[in-house]
């Protein structure tokens, strides 16, 4: 029976632990205090501090990474469990890191994929491109059947743009030429699915949706979905932003995601921003829509 062990049972791991324990798969994991989460017959408290237990890997047959890099000393999970994991290597069929687009930096809107130069502009990218190299090192080292993701900025249930204009947070910042990558949840989902039933190790996939774009866009759809006035435009110069709020707007580029598509066959159940929140809309939920590949 397969058994699929989570480094953080958060957002993006939840999402596919839904899928695949409607399968009959085994599934275990951790998260900051131990407690226990549906779908997950057993939780091991793992909070950057101390290795797991010994045998905490026994049995384990597929493994993803989603716990991010801290600026402590680099990735956490690596840090207290290499040893570990590199002895469970030879007995896993597949694992997946959960990395970010933000490796490859700004690229003034240009488009990128995977084969792109790895140029990130903020400390969060440089510890992602970091914490990648440590994992392609017990894949080289070790034979770990690694698979890497880089992550656009992710949406689904309870965090979307109607979520904050409902709490009056929805601000719709302008800055000439900025462009973002976004991705459903569940899409996201459906591309660790793939890659577990097509598994490349070694392989680097961006999982992003077709349609790049401003932010203030998807705001002012979002609005207009729940019938109200999309907030006013404000200039990125005169927007009150926090350090971590603004360091987003340092990065502009569109992020290619045909690779997906041509080597694990999957196609976007949501690709733009504007199927992703039809199908979020809170008072009227429309049925997903997949999109075929061309004949």
């Amino acid at each position: 029976m397969p058994h699929l062990f989570c480094f953080g049972l958060g957002y993006c791991a939840q999402a596919l632990i839904a899928r695949l324990a409607s399968q009959g798969w085994v599934v275990s994991g951790t998260n900051r205090d131990g407690s226990p989460l549906e779908h997950s017959s057993r939780v091991w408290r793992f909070d950057g501090s101390a290795k797991l237990p010994d045998g905490a890997l026994v049995g384990v047959t597929h493994l993803l990474i989603s716990i991010p890099p801290d600026q402590v000393g680099g990735d956490p999970v690596l840090r207290f469990n290499e040893r570990a994991i590199a002895k469970a290597a030879p007995h896993l069929a597949w694992c997946g890191y959960l990395s970010t687009t933000g490796v490859y930096g700004d690229r003034g809107g240009e488009w990128v994929d995977e084969d792109s130069a790895l140029t990130p502009a903020t400390g969060r990218g440089h510890r992602r491109l970091e914490a990648e190299r440590a994992w392609l090192g017990l894949f080289v080292q070790d034979g770990l059947p690694l698979h890497i993701f880089r992550l656009a900025g992710i949406y689904g249930p309870g965090r979307n743009q109607f979520v904050a204009l409902q709490e009056g947070k929805a601000r719709r910042i302008v800055k000439p030429g900025q462009v973002f990558s976004r991705i459903h949840v569940d899409d996201v989902a459906g591309v660790l699915q793939a890659s577990i039933a097509k598994p490349r190790p070694g392989r680097i996939y961006n999982v992003c949706d077709d349609e790049p774009c401003p932010p203030q866009d998807v705001i002012a759809y979002a609005a207009h979905l729940l019938g109200r006035p999309a907030p006013p435009e404000i200039a990125f110069e005169d927007a009150e932003l926090s350090p971590m709020a603004r360091s987003f707007y340092v990065e502009s580029k569109r992020v290619a995601n045909r690779r997906i598509k041509e080597e694990l066959g999957y196609w976007l159940h949501y690709p733009t921003y504007r199927e992703g929140l039809a199908a979020l809309l809170p008072l009227n939920p429309l049925p997903r829509q997949v999109l075929k590949p061309p004949s």
